[in-house]
């Protein structure tokens, strides 16, 4: 499984502006809306119903909101670069600025726990989200984010 199989160029927010996780969820919920056009308040819904199971936030400044709904059809993910990092309660409690969602199809099993492997084998790269933080645009962000579509080892 590739990255690009789970993101599309326009799935890329390279400088979003956000006060709290409640409002990165939101924010998410909408550019996740624009793509795959189900309900923006049910995806937002979903995603706030896997936080209070625990955390997204996995440490280093990488959060990976997911959850599953009924109504996807694929695997999509969004990903965001804050422009200030933000509390969100991350394992390590460190303030997150590098953030991929995934949502996945209800039924999706064990592609949708391949998915969340592969995202955090890409963002626990060190050199891959130096390259992520010091990119300037969507485009660059995405040519990173696809460019190691074999082991993210690759991408120092």
């Amino acid at each position: 499984m590739n990255i690009s199989d789970l993101l599309a160029p326009g799935a890329i927010l390279p400088a979003l502006k956000v006060q709290s996780k409640k409002q990165l969820l939101q924010e998410l919920s909408a550019k996740a809306h624009q793509i795959v056009r189900l309900p923006e308040r049910r995806i937002f819904e979903t995603l706030v119903e896997r936080e209070r199971l625990g955390t997204t936030g996995v440490g280093a400044g990488i959060a990976i909101p997911h959850g599953r709904m009924a109504e996807a059809q694929d695997i999509t993910g969004v990903f965001a670069r804050l422009e200030s990092p933000i509390e969100y309660e991350a394992v390590d409690s460190q303030p997150v600025d590098l953030v991929f969602m995934l949502l996945a199809p209800e039924d999706a099993g064990a592609d949708h726990l391949k998915a969340l492997a592969r995202v955090s084998r890409l963002l626990r790269n060190a050199g891959t989200c130096e390259k992520l933080r010091a990119a300037s645009s969507a485009e660059a962000l995405y040519a990173i984010l696809t460019a190691q579509n074999g082991d993210a080892s690759q991408a120092a």
